[in-house]
């Protein structure tokens, strides 16, 4: 469960995305889990802001495996964001956006064009064509994308109220490789930002929450730890942690030692 701010904070901190306030900071991911139940307990530990779902992993046919994931998903009762992964152009992702929305009855998508099938990296010449073209179309976009500022800002241009740029390539677990890029889209971009892929520990989660992103989107570092449920629990005191620590205001770093201690009562010995 999330935990909530103390007392000296003088407002309510929920993640806002398009106007719409969610419990958690934290997203899911559903793919690759044990077992349904583990993903049901996992969720349940974490309570994440949303559930992501791949409309092309569990299809629309209405086959008894299929169903028995959508009255799972049903079941959990936490918002779903569909997604739109193994798209290599953007017809492809309008059209399972389209499904998608019909399917799952939401306008909300994570937009996932794939450019590369090695590292998964998405199309950035062709991301924000297509982002723009599912804004237009009415969905609410989250574009997941690299760290690249320019590309950043552009979606941004184009409609998108949020962005998720990667911390490393997707299933990696290797934290953010590029803190430099990562605080300079934090420092130039006013708008909620999340880190989506690549985030292996919950200190890693606690990293990025504590440089000023706005949430995390978890899947593989969950599934294929040793215990799930475990770890969903650990990242989403993670994420609370670095939010805190990011809202309080951390001490400049010191170029040297600064004692701590105050030597009040210390005995002075004068020596003649």
């Amino acid at each position: 469960m999330t935990a909530p701010l103390p007392n000296h904070f003088p407002q309510a901190d929920v993640l806002t995305l398009y106007g719409e306030q969610f419990s958690s900071r934290l997203l899911l991911g559903t793919s690759r889990y044990p077992s349904p139940q583990i993903l049901e307990n996992a969720v349940l530990a974490s309570n994440p802001g949303m559930i992501t779902v791949s409309l092309r992993r569990q299809g629309t046919s209405t086959t008894e495996s299929h169903s028995g994931f959508w009255d799972l998903l049903k079941k959990m009762q936490v918002p779903v964001l569909p997604n739109t992964a193994g798209c290599h152009s953007p017809q492809e992702v309008i059209t399972t956006a389209q499904m998608a929305r019909e399917v799952f009855e939401t306008d909300w998508i994570k937009l996932e064009l794939i450019g590369d099938d090695y590292t998964l990296q998405p199309d950035t010449l062709r991301l924000v064509e297509t982002a723009q073209s599912l804004i237009k179309d009415g969905f609410k976009v989250l574009p997941y994308c690299t760290e690249d500022l320019i590309l950043c800002q552009r979606l941004v241009d184009v409609g998108c109220q949020a962005v998720m740029p990667w911390a490393a390539p997707i299933g990696t677990g290797q934290g953010p490789l590029n803190p430099f890029a990562m605080k300079l889209l934090r420092e130039r971009l006013n708008v909620p930002l999340l880190v989506d892929a690549g985030l292996g520990l919950p200190s890693h989660a606690c990293t990025v929450m504590e440089w000023g992103f706005d949430g995390v989107l978890l899947n593989t570092a969950v599934a294929l730890a040793d215990n799930p449920v475990a770890m969903a629990t650990a990242f989403a005191k993670a994420v609370d942690a670095g939010r805190t620590a990011y809202l309080s205001g951390a001490m400049p770093a010191q170029e040297s030692a600064q004692a701590s201690t105050p030597l009040v009562g210390t005995p002075f010995w004068h020596q003649s």
